[in-house]
């Protein structure tokens, strides 16, 4: 069996946020059991495992998204990633439907100059009141807090890029805070420091709970910043930049209760899997 290492939301190599995919040309899943085992040997923040349809389904493909722990139920960048993988292996241009199992039918666009725009679900905000240990864990006091609904994040913003650079959180605390407010991972995130950039807002994510220390660029949790930001700022199309260690821009454009994000992606691994 094939397995791919693709950096998603990035145009060069060893930047972005690594995915691993795989190619199932079975009717039938594997084992989930076996399917955790293989994202905990790649130990990426996410390992997509993708099986064709039969002609006539409301879906292309079928897929799922694991986390190093758990099975997840949307990834952003590890469907990019499985995209990117279908048009280079496949030769797939044009719109990709995915059936996943907790997020509905989700769009992929291949463009011709090798973008690709995923249509999501939007995870608006309801603001809410700071968890306890949510200031402890960041070594900062967010100036507000947002809960993601069925996105299962808290999207907390800051006062600027300088601090949302800087916070070096306690993973311990913010492990057993989330955990116990039944989320899945913190978005951090501030507004740019002026116009003229490439991008409008700035942002972070951990999911230590998960398995995930930081992820490098997260596709989903923009699907709850961009109708943020878009509010905030009055403008439907925006630029989120992740400023993790490996960087990566997602363009995002608000239509309603969906949300689409644009950006590249580059294999750097192709693989065998012995099974």
């Amino acid at each position: 069996m094939r397995i791919h290492v693709v950096d998603a939301f990035t145009d060069r190599p060893f930047a972005g946020n690594p995915a691993g995919v795989c190619l199932l040309d079975t009717e039938d899943w594997p084992e989930d059991a076996w399917m955790q085992r293989v994202a905990a040997e790649m130990n990426y923040s996410e390992t997509a495992f993708a099986r064709p349809l039969p002609t006539g389904e409301d879906a292309d493909w079928e897929i799922r998204w694991f986390a190093p722990l758990v099975e997840t139920n949307l990834c952003g960048h590890a469907t990019l990633a499985t995209s990117h993988t279908l048009r280079r292996e496949r030769g797939v241009i044009g719109a990709l439907r995915f059936r996943s199992r907790f997020s509905g039918i989700l769009t992929a666009h291949a463009h011709e100059d090798g973008r690709i725009t995923l249509d999501f679900p939007a995870a608006p905000g309801r603001e809410s009141p700071l968890p306890e240990g949510l200031s402890e864990a960041l070594g900062v006091r967010p100036e507000a807090a947002f809960r993601t609904g069925a996105l299962g994040d808290l999207l907390t913003v800051l006062p600027d890029e300088a601090t949302v650079r800087g916070v070096t959180p306690d993973l311990d605390v913010m492990a057993d805070m989330t955990r116990r407010e039944g989320l899945r991972g913190v978005i951090i995130t501030a507004p740019a420091p002026g116009p003229g950039l490439e991008y409008d807002f700035v942002s972070r994510f951990f999911s230590p709970a998960e398995g995930i220390l930081e992820d490098p660029v997260t596709g989903s949790a923009h699907t709850a910043l961009a109708p943020y930001w878009s509010t905030r700022l009055d403008r439907d199309e925006l630029t989120g930049l992740q400023v993790s260690a490996r960087t990566g821009l997602v363009m995002t454009s608000v239509h309603g209760d969906r949300v689409h994000l644009t950006g590249h992606a580059v294999t750097v691994l192709d693989g065998t899997l012995h099974v």
